[in-house]
């Protein structure tokens, strides 16, 4: 059985662990132990070491001396930084692109010229600004605050603020592009647009391109789609692949583009193999590209890879071999759900680390999966924060979509801290 090595240490990772621990003697470098990738590694087999992912010695070194074959990374910035490509040069099969690759997320100056060439009807009306004085003679354009924000790097699911929502007015609008260009040296100011927001993403051996289940995410922090952006509050996903408001057709639209994409970031060297995700907005006018990111979505990988019916490994085998297909590649057909658990200040304040009890044997016993996050172990049911992210996700799905919601919130209720947080309206479809 081949070793395989995942970095990273989110809930996106821990569902990835799973699903590599089924197919792979499953080997791990991570910052705190977080205790889903723990039980994976320890389930194959394998073996972890607390250390620091992006230290590229220590990974050359935990390689060679477990002889390690095979790595998934799945992490914007380990992708920029070039995980891929060092792991390809210590002759390790791969998914995930290499840094160059992933520049379709970590560049959305760059995404936008590749679909501007591909597929300039799905672009949104946009200026790329490099000065202080473009982005005033910009802001000269909106009478309001009908505009977004976007910031050109990484900001993990967090950066892109939207008029009226995120912020109220003109002027705060503009204060924030003001500090995104000073800070990354460009900005994007696009147009608000009407739509329903979803994601498409992709498997990709770099050639041929399989689509996974379509996803709805909730990107805001509290009950209604209020509050600031975060990186996902719940996720769900239903059984015929599509959501209410979408049609294949739509799918197949964005499709064509993450095809096209992979054709033109390949055309050179294979730079991208794995996943490839594109956020879309359903418009009157059609569908609208809002970005590209190089890795699973966190949630959506959650309901996707328990979505899956081909083994995960075989999918990666199927993509090292260049001969991925809707035959090698298949999904079930049911409704999945998930929710994430977090601190009261997520996405409001730095949060302090807090301790927090959490009954693993209840939730499982109803029928849930925990995916633990940004936490570490303290003692049997007791857990402690890790940084400022969310902390873990309740996953359940079913043969309805509200069969898989009330799973979800019966399993939580009583057995998780009342000192945390979540949102309650996961399963509703909201419109901006």
């Amino acid at each position: 059985m081949k070793k395989c090595l995942l970095l990273g240490n989110g809930g996106r990772e821990a569902v990835l662990a799973e699903q590599i621990g089924k197919g792979f003697v499953l080997y791990a470098i991570l910052p705190y132990a977080n205790p889903s990738i723990v039980a994976e590694v320890e389930k194959s087999n394998g073996k972890y070491i607390i250390g620091d992912p992006f230290d590229k010695e220590l990974v050359k070194k935990f390689v060679k001396e477990e002889g390690i074959e095979a790595c998934v990374v799945s992490q914007d910035n380990l992708l920029q930084e070039g995980a891929i490509d060092l792991a390809r040069e210590l002759g390790l099969k791969t998914f995930g692109p290499t840094s160059k690759g992933a520049k379709v997320e970590w560049s959305k100056t760059y995404a936008l010229e590749i679909v501007e060439k591909l597929a300039p009807e799905m672009i949104i009306k946009n200026e790329r600004i490099f000065d202080l004085a473009k982005l005033e003679e910009v802001m000269k354009n909106y009478e309001d605050d009908s505009f977004v924000v976007k910031p050109e790097g990484l900001t993990g699911g967090k950066g892109v603020k939207v008029g009226g929502i995120h912020f109220k007015g003109k002027q705060e609008g503009f204060e924030y592009a003001k500090e995104c260009l000073t800070q990354d040296g460009k900005v994007i100011v696009q147009d608000k647009v009407e739509g329903r927001e979803f994601t498409v993403m992709a498997l990709t051996d770099g050639k041929n391109v399989v689509v996974t289940p379509t996803t709805f995410d909730y990107p805001y922090r509290f009950d209604e789609d209020k509050g600031p952006g975060t990186g996902g509050m719940g996720c769900l996903s239903f059984e015929n692949g599509l959501l209410p408001f979408l049609e294949q057709k739509d799918v197949d639209v964005c499709t064509k583009l993450i095809q096209d994409t992979i054709e033109y970031v390949n055309k050179d060297a294979l730079e991208f193999t794995g996943v490839i995700y594109g956020g879309f907005f359903k418009c009157k006018q059609g569908i609208k590209f809002i970005e590209f990111n190089a890795r699973f979505g966190d949630p959506e990988a959650i309901n996707v890879l328990n979505s899956l019916e081909t083994p995960f490994a075989e999918v990666m085998e199927n993509i090292w071999e260049q001969k991925l297909s809707t035959e090698n590649c298949k999904f079930k057909k049911d409704y999945t759900f998930m929710v994430y658990v977090v601190s009261p200040d997520y996405a409001i304040q730095n949060a302090e680390p807090m301790e927090f009890t959490l009954n693993t044997k209840a939730i499982k016993d109803k029928g849930a999966k925990i995916y633990f996050a940004s936490t570490k172990p303290v003692e049997k049911d007791r857990y402690m924060s890790v940084g400022t992210s969310r902390l873990f996700g309740i996953f359940t799905n079913g043969n309805t979509l509200e069969e898989a919601k009330q799973k979800a919130y019966a399993a939580m209720e009583n057995n998780i801290d009342e000192k945390l947080d979540y949102r309650k309206d996961i399963g509703e479809i909201y419109e901006h």
